[in-house]
């Protein structure tokens, strides 16, 4: 990213200390894409993040001023909030956009309204995944079918916001105005930057999902997710290579590579075992899959945890500044159910959630469908137009149903007990399990902690506690490995006998779905 006076900001906040980050130890890694790509070498600590940022310039010396702008990837999630930007990109930038918004509306001397809109917004846009966004190819039906085993037969349309787009024009720029100066043309730097982790609809998360997801548009995204669920999430996560992602890496290879110039900035992320502090532990700067090859091949030994068997109770804590919604807390369901016990417990955590969709729409459609399961979510669809224009919404209720295999507990600060057991989950007042299980003093990993039971005395209860689930995948060899297992989770995995679904390409109900997961009753133990 070509510097300007807000980049000191930036560095300022990557030091050691002020976001838990590693400065060169243990693992840190460097590597390179082809020859042609980027290189880079990890000497101190960065924190990740996914954004798009475009310039006129590639060089800090360049005699043109550079014109950055950074479009953060929300997919589906809110617009980031003031506290947000300023966590994320420091005091600064921060400062200058709460500056150039209050300059919105004002009137520019000697420029027309068009030229100053960007100006005024600031350095951060806000992306549209229902408006801002225009198809620029399609992957093939045949590969969407193959993906889903035939339960989808439609082209996956590759969908960018507006601007990244634009991109792909040069444009003549402007130098110091002397005689010796020349005009000359260039393309804007795209740079995309995130995290590399297990992701439950891509497998590992980041790559060109930030651009087709985190910058696409709602018919893109929700079919990507859909064809991920019924490809199945236990033959997706933690696979760098899989059919959904081929359908991405298809749709990169014949229209990204071709016209944008664009380079991927990729981090991996871990928890220090000694300090218990989140590390980067890898970073690559390239051009193709290679880079992102290679951060998912350390992304696996630094963010997968494989058990030796399986937990009959998992308690995951959701951090309250970073989940404020069951689409996102159910990661604590995504990242845990290869690993927890038939008849097992998943009890989550969530003081900061409070509500189930990041927009209202979709806040609406589990509020009135639930998560009740593959089977009853697939024949609702059939019967409710509104689930077949979001099949997003229909992919996240199937993520976040244990399918009766085990039982599910929330535990939201801001949730009631009514709207928790509504959408098929159990409920649990939040400061009551707090205080049971001592949250605070756990660690990561097995714990044994006594527990108070109804006759006044305590027994000892072992369980296994997770702080962050969005940093990991955890797992037992048997669902891992035997991943085609037809009795995996019951029912993920679309099956090649099945109808062909019907879907909506304009892509825009029970009460009382159950008290476990979706099902009436527990799972038997047995």
């Amino acid at each position: 990213i070509p510097r300007e006076e807000e980049d000191d900001e930036i560095g300022d906040n990557n030091k050691k200390g002020d976001n838990g980050v590693n400065n060169g130890e243990d693992d840190t890694t460097s590597t390179s894409t082809d020859p042609k790509a980027k290189k880079a070498k990890v000497e101190k600590g960065m924190s990740s993040s996914t954004i798009t940022s475009s310039s006129s310039s590639s060089s800090s010396t360049s005699q043109y001023k550079p014109d950055i702008t950074i479009l953060p990837a929300l997919g589906t999630h809110f617009p980031m909030t003031e506290t947000q930007i300023k966590t994320m990109f420091g005091n600064q930038l921060s400062a200058k956009q709460q500056q150039q918004q209050q300059q919105q509306g004002t009137k520019v001397e000697n420029k027309d309204k068009d030229d100053a809109t960007n100006k005024d917004k600031g350095p951060f846009l806000v992306h549209d995944w229902r408006n801002d966004v225009v198809t620029i190819g399609h992957a093939p039906a045949q590969m969407v079918s193959d993906a889903t085993n035939g339960k989808v037969n439609e082209p996956w349309p590759a969908q960018l916001n507006k601007l990244v787009w634009e991109k792909r024009k040069e444009k003549v720029l402007t130098g110091t105005g002397t005689d010796t100066d020349t005009k000359k043309k260039k393309k804007a730097l795209i740079l995309s930057i995130g995290q590399v982790v297990p992701h439950e609809v891509m497998g590992m998360a980041n790559f060109n999902k930030n651009l087709f997801v985190g910058v696409g548009g709602v018919e893109a995204i929700n079919l990507s997710h859909f064809i991920g669920a019924v490809h199945g999430m236990e033959k997706m996560m933690g696979r760098a290579s899989n059919p959904l992602r081929s359908i991405l890496n298809y749709a990169s290879e014949e229209f990204l590579q071709k016209e944008l110039d664009l380079f991927y900035i990729l981090t991996v992320m871990g928890t220090n075992e000694r300090t218990g502090n989140v590390e980067m532990r890898g970073f690559y700067i390239g051009n193709d899959i290679q880079c992102y090859n290679l951060a998912c091949e350390l992304s696996l030994k630094v963010n997968f945890t494989m058990l030796e068997r399986p937990p009959k109770k998992i308690v995951v804590h959701l951090d309250e500044d970073e989940f404020h919604s069951t689409w996102l807390g159910n990661k604590a369901i995504y990242r845990t159910r290869m690993a927890i016990d038939d008849g097992g417990e998943l009890i989550i955590l969530a003081p900061g959630v409070k509500q189930f969709g990041e927009d209202g729409e979709i806040d609406t459609l589990i509020r009135s469908h639930g998560y009740i399961g593959t089977p009853a979510i697939l024949e609702a669809m059939e019967k409710h137009p509104d689930l077949q224009k979001n099949l997003s919404a229909v992919a996240h209720l199937i993520h976040g149903s244990s399918e009766g295999r085990f039982s599910i507990t929330y535990c939201p600060g801001h949730l009631t007990k009514e709207e928790v057991e509504g959408v098929g989950f159990q409920y649990d007042d939040l400061d009551a399990m707090e205080k049971k299980y001592g949250t605070k003093k756990l660690k990561d990993g097995w714990n044994n902690i006594s527990v108070a039971n109804g006759g006044g005395d305590s027994e000892t209860e072992e369980v296994y506690f997770i702080s962050n689930p969005a940093l990991g995948l955890w797992a037992v060899p048997s669902r891992f490995d035997d991943s085609s297992h037809e009795t995996r989770d019951n029912t993920t995995g679309a099956k090649s006998n099945q109808t062909t679904i019907s879907t909506n390409r304009e892509q825009s109900a029970s009460s009382n779905s159950g008290d476990v997961g979706g099902w009436k009753k527990p799972p038997s133990s047995s």
